[in-house]
């Protein structure tokens, strides 16, 4: 992507005080951070739909032009924010991969941009989102495999951020940033292969990748799609959803103890 080209539109993911202390030229903000959504049910997801066409209006974002989403590394922000853009449909969604880290030659700087509103509708891609209820209908099916890549502590249900810790039943896990290398990119594409298959996860099934509230997920999302996994589905709510909820099963892992 090229600052400055009117067909390119770049979208800064950082938080605020970092934004406005120097970005790429031209780049408009976006910190997705703040914008949770638990509730993956038929009315909590209309709101949603609604609430992302107005925030991408509000960023002139047309559907005509590529938009580019960055932040200081291939982190859970830029790839949250090109996710929710591609599931509402947006033909030309990209991310930086290794952020500003990768461009330290990079004039940032703070003047302010101007932004024409537009009217950007979508059409939501149900294709690239798993909800709670969509879950619940796969678990145990062969074809489809559940991702888990929050932390250890967080699998393990040693640090629980809901009702109830735990898991997914049958999900395989890892944490989201072993995806990444030192600099904050993501690794190869043929070593993100490897590692994934290596872990059980096949390209032929569809997996669905979860973490506490879809972000973290998001980076997932990207790095299996890279590494060639062609059906992949987001789950929104992840476990703030589902670690919430009274009727859903919940599985307990258990760290393995190594004897000596």
């Amino acid at each position: 992507a090229r600052s400055g080209d009117p067909a390119v539109i770049l979208i800064d993911t950082r938080p605020p005080a970092e934004y406005w202390a120097g970005h790429l030229e031209g780049a408009r903000h976006f910190d997705p951070f703040p914008f949770h959504h638990s509730d993956t049910g038929d009315v909590g997801m209309n709101e949603f739909n609604g609430q992302l066409a107005w925030i991408f209006s509000a960023l002139g974002i047309t559907g005509r032009e590529t938009v580019v989403f960055y932040e200081n590394e291939s982190g859970m922000r830029a790839t949250r924010g090109a996710w929710l853009l591609e599931y509402m449909g947006h033909p030309s969604v990209r991310m930086l991969d290794g952020g500003l880290n990768r461009l330290a030659e990079a004039k940032l700087v703070t003047t302010p941009v101007t932004i024409t509103p537009s009217n950007f509708q979508g059409i939501p891609q149900t294709g690239a989102l798993a909800t709670c209820r969509y879950i619940a209908g796969h678990l145990g099916h062969q074809e489809v495999q559940i991702f888990d890549v929050r932390s250890d502590e967080e699998y393990f249900g040693e640090r629980i951020r809901a009702r109830y810790g735990g898991a997914i039943p049958g999900a395989i896990h890892r944490d989201w940033r072993q995806a990444l290398d030192e600099s904050g990119a993501f690794k190869p594409v043929e070593q993100l292969r490897a590692e994934f298959e290596r872990m059980g996860l096949r390209p032929e099934r569809e997996i669905i990748p979860y973490c506490q509230g879809g972000y973290r997920s998001a980076n997932a999302y990207y790095a299996l799609r890279l590494a060639g996994y062609p059906r992949v589905r987001n789950y929104l709510g992840s476990w703030g959803e589902w670690g919430n909820r009274e009727d859903l099963p919940i599985e307990k892992p258990t760290r393995r103890r190594i004897h000596s």
